[in-house]
């Protein structure tokens, strides 16, 4: 026995202290262990999903329709890809944010739509994915058609206003066995939709052509971009006469650097480029041709440039009706002034 005993009170509280900070030492490392491996599931989380529509990003789409397919490899599913149509025209009309919105709605549309089973996904600008376990095409035909023909819209200041998509989809096994070569089959279905008018919804069949996503670009790009021809789209409407699009050929013509800014400048107005003294004149043209039956018009006129000058040009129009915007005017603008200098000739002959 210690002389002084077994109650040696500074041995005691020595063990007593040095017990508890021991426990409390592996508490707080049990803790810290416990929110790293919780932040990591959460960073993992955030590695896989799409910061925007909350849907799984390319890669964790790809990651998990992988581990879908390898672990029921006999059975069949349906792969799907889909498109916003003329996303572009939605982005230069409304502004990026809006188009983001669109976006969001459309990925709220697929939550709602579709099972929970199935695995939904977004790969990149306006296009989406989506697996459907345990199927067939002919089984996910009917619905997918009702997908495609539901009513999809986005609100932009105070309005609402309808967009439409495009949708593609494969089957497997049959149409491919692995996961890269299915979404291709999927992608090249999607394309096909995009070259027969858009809007609408085909299963991949044998033979449909695998370039006509490069065929597709050429059309969209460089039709509207290299075509020599100034043109601009807007709403046929003697009140409200809203400009949707203009080509590059125009912007140069009118002396605007890029779409903002001729938005910016006319105020998205087709009255706002024409000269103050004539607009009366040539809308109440532009109304009696259309109004007498002709789908086209023509009108020359001076047309306001940003820099407050004006330079005259032939106007030539046609009125279509369009599934989104209602009826609109096709403009193509050709320089008077240049037409009289390079055909002066053919101007003035008398046999023409």
């Amino acid at each position: 026995m210690p002389r002084a005993g077994w109650s040696n009170s500074k041995t005691l509280y020595l063990i007593f202290f040095g017990g508890l900070s021991l426990v409390l030492l592996l508490t707080g490392l049990t803790t810290l262990l416990l929110l790293l491996d919780e932040r990591r599931v959460e960073l993992k989380e955030l590695a896989h999903k799409d910061g925007l529509t909350k849907l799984y990003n390319r890669y964790g789409f790809d990651e998990m329709a992988e581990k879908m397919i390898s672990k029921n490899p006999k059975e069949h599913c349906v792969a799907v890809l889909l498109d916003v149509d003329d996303f572009k025209l939605i982005n230069d009309m409304y502004g990026h944010a809006y188009g983001d919105k669109a976006l969001i709605s459309l990925a709220e549309n697929m939550q709602k739509f579709f099972p929970s089973s199935a695995l939904l996904g977004r790969n990149g600008g306006d296009e989406f994915c989506i697996l459907l376990p345990n199927c067939t095409m002919e089984e996910m035909k009917e619905s997918l058609i009702e997908f495609t023909k539901t009513p999809k819209t986005f609100s932009c200041k105070g309005q609402t206003y309808s967009f439409c998509i495009s949708l593609g989809y494969a089957e497997y096994p049959n149409n491919a066995i692995e996961r890269s070569q299915l979404m291709r089959c999927a992608d090249t279905a999607l394309y096909e939709v995009k070259l027969h008018g858009k809007n609408g919804c085909k299963a991949y069949q044998e033979g449909f052509q695998s370039g006509v996503r490069k065929q597709l670009g050429f059309v969209l790009n460089d039709i509207s971009e290299n075509l020599p021809g100034a043109f601009i789209i807007y709403r046929a409407d003697k009140e409200d006469d809203e400009i949707f699009y203009a080509n590059k050929e125009f912007l140069d013509m009118a002396g605007y650097e890029n779409l903002d800014a001729f938005f910016n400048g006319t105020k998205k107005s087709f009255r706002n480029l024409i000269r103050e003294d004539q607009q009366k004149v040539v809308e109440t043209s532009i109304w009696n041709q259309i109004e007498s039956g002709s789908k086209n018009d023509y009108i020359h006129y001076q047309l306001r440039r940003q820099d407050g000058t004006y330079i005259p040009v032939l106007d030539q129009g046609r009125i279509v009706e369009s599934e989104r915007f209602g009826r609109v005017f096709y403009v193509l603008f050709m320089d008077w002034q240049a037409m009289q200098s390079h055909y002066s000739e053919k101007f003035n002959a008398k046999d023409v």
